[in-house]
């Protein structure tokens, strides 16, 4: 009998499986308790899990750190999972989330929990990107066009390589513009925003985590500086973004006026 020999398909040439799962933390310094405010009718947590289903990503978790957000995704109808209350980041709370539910996945996305208007299209674009042989992290950015979210330490500005790799992240403005007025620089370089989301090959993300903080990381207090630092590429994906993250309670008032003026 002649036994046929199945040959491996690369990964650059099959659909990723891809996980999304979503950080929920409910002790917030700023907005405690914040994935169960509501936006409009739903909690915020319910917002961003029904945008991570219509990516088609199909296994969709819920990580978090408390009973409450745990009891109320069961409620409705998601996937969770308690995680540890001492994790310093989102990232590391994937990273445990994904060892204990297990499975075989090429890719996993970290979607924030403050992040209700995120794109689904934007999940596949992300997820697609791996298709890409040297593509270990991926993220997604967008052109600013407005001056007063340059200029705030609460916005992330990014520079990149001809290929879109990112080489620096920063709460500065960067790069700065010589002999050319502030008020003028939007017009006069193309100034990236970095927009929150990200998705690892799961072998990078279990490797990242063991990683220790790094001078620029504790600088600026952005960990994918760390990532940088020790080697590791992050491609960009670069989309038009017209969502909001919630920080805030101020935030939240912003979401719920942001609800009302578009089909969601």
């Amino acid at each position: 009998m002649i036994k046929v020999c199945k040959l491996a398909i690369p990964i650059e040439q099959r659909r990723m499986k891809a996980i999304g799962i979503i950080p929920a933390r409910y002790g917030s310094s700023r907005f405690p308790g914040k994935p169960l405010a509501k936006i409009g009718e739903k909690s915020m947590i319910r917002r961003v899990y029904e945008k991570v289903r219509l990516s088609g990503i199909k296994d969709v978790w819920i990580a978090t750190d408390d009973k409450r957000i745990l009891t109320h995704a069961k409620e409705f109808g998601a996937q969770a999972i308690m995680t540890s209350v001492r994790h310093q980041s989102g990232t590391e709370r994937c990273a445990e989330a994904l060892k204990k539910i297990g499975g075989n996945f090429d890719v996993v996305v970290n979607i924030q929990g403050d992040e209700p208007f995120a794109d689904p299209s934007h999940l596949k674009l992300l997820v697609n990107a791996f298709k890409n042989k040297d593509v270990q992290i991926a993220t997604l950015t967008d052109a600013f066009d407005d001056l007063q979210q340059l200029f705030s330490p609460n916005t992330v500005k990014i520079i990149a390589d001809h290929q879109l790799f990112a080489t620096y992240f920063s709460r500065s403005v960067i790069p700065f513009l010589r002999d050319i007025p502030e008020k003028e620089w939007i017009n006069h370089y193309p100034y990236l925003r970095h927009i929150g989301i990200y998705a690892f090959r799961t072998d990078v993300l279990q490797k990242v985590v063991k990683l220790k903080p790094s001078p620029p990381e504790k600088a600026e207090s952005l960990e994918q500086l760390r990532w940088i630092y020790y080697g590791y590429k992050i491609k960009l994906i670069q989309v038009k973004y017209y969502g909001l993250s919630v920080d805030t309670p101020e935030d939240l008032e912003k979401a719920n006026e942001l609800l009302n003026n578009i089909y969601y």
